[in-house]
């Protein structure tokens, strides 16, 4: 979209091709560009129960889906994602207490989005303005490259309910991103860190104005699409593993391997040939 602070999923640019969802908007462009947007703005695209159902499914559909290269993530209206929503999780404010099964059951399947953004091959860029919060949050710690809005607030909003603070990954991104003593005043207190800040701390690559978010997102698309689909992806594969490698040989070995594999590509040989030519490479996932 021109502006990312839309109000409606209508005022979204045509897209080269959309797929139907409740509460996503997902949009294909040529060479691999996804955009999903959290299109429930009159909630400030709050996790209701379906959005919980449709975000797995895509991100599920991802795994073998060779022409989706990358995905950009953002959220319709004024803001990211504020979280669960807790009215429709409730029942309207009603007291609802399902057994300890039932709600162990529904956090899985809440978790498991940040497993499934990390194992799908597609790097994901978060689009963040407004605010992200909790389950919001998560989704943004969980993307591997994150640009702001001027105006993004994002808190662990998990541990102001009367919650634990570690929650849906947040105990593993953030202190991998920013270290462990901003980690800790952030889950601790639950307060919001701002645009400035987060990119002080590494939380986010860069800071925009909320109108150029998408032009930002698409800049970062491109610098990533004009390399090889093989080598996006064994880099994203690679870099999740070696944050936890327990050696520096540990991690050697997953680039050892990632190059050998890389080599034996079509693309490898085309990308040395335009080297040589001094010109483009036109890779074709080979």
């Amino acid at each position: 979209c021109s502006s990312i602070g839309i109000e409606t999923a209508t005022e979204l640019e045509e897209p080269e091709m959309s797929e139907a969802y409740e509460t996503l908007l997902v949009t294909r462009e040529p060479g691999g560009l996804v955009f999903c947007t959290l299109n429930r703005p009159q909630a400030l695209n709050a996790m209701s129960p379906k959005l919980i159902d449709e975000l797995p499914a895509f991100l599920d559909a991802l795994h073998d889906d060779t022409d989706a290269r990358l995905v950009i993530l953002r959220g319709a209206g004024r803001g990211f994602c504020s979280g669960l929503d807790l009215r429709e999780q409730t029942g309207g404010g009603a007291t609802v207490r399902p057994s300890v099964s039932a709600s162990l059951r529904g956090q899985h399947k809440i978790a498991e989005l940040v497993i499934k953004m990390r194992r799908v091959p597609q790097p994901f860029i978060a689009l963040v303005h407004g605010a992200a919060a909790g389950g919001g949050f998560a989704l943004v710690l969980a993307s591997d490259i994150r640009i702001a809005g001027e105006s993004a607030r994002m808190n662990a909003a998990f541990i102001r309910i009367g919650l634990g603070a570690c929650d849906i990954g947040s105990s593993y991104f953030l202190p991998r991103i920013v270290g462990s003593s901003v980690a800790s005043e952030l889950l601790l207190t639950g307060n919001f860190i701002e645009a400035p800040r987060a990119l002080q701390t590494g939380l986010v690559s860069r800071v925009v104005p909320d109108a150029e978010l998408e032009r930002a997102g698409r800049e970062m698309a491109e610098a990533i699409l004009r390399n090889s689909p093989v080598g996006v992806r064994l880099t994203k594969d690679c870099l999740n593993w070696s944050v936890d490698a327990p050696t520096l040989e540990a991690a050697i070995a997953m680039e050892d391997r990632n190059q050998i594999l890389a080599s034996q590509s079509g693309d490898f040989r085309e990308g040395v040939r335009a080297f040589l030519e001094k010109r483009p490479p036109k890779y074709s996932g080979d």
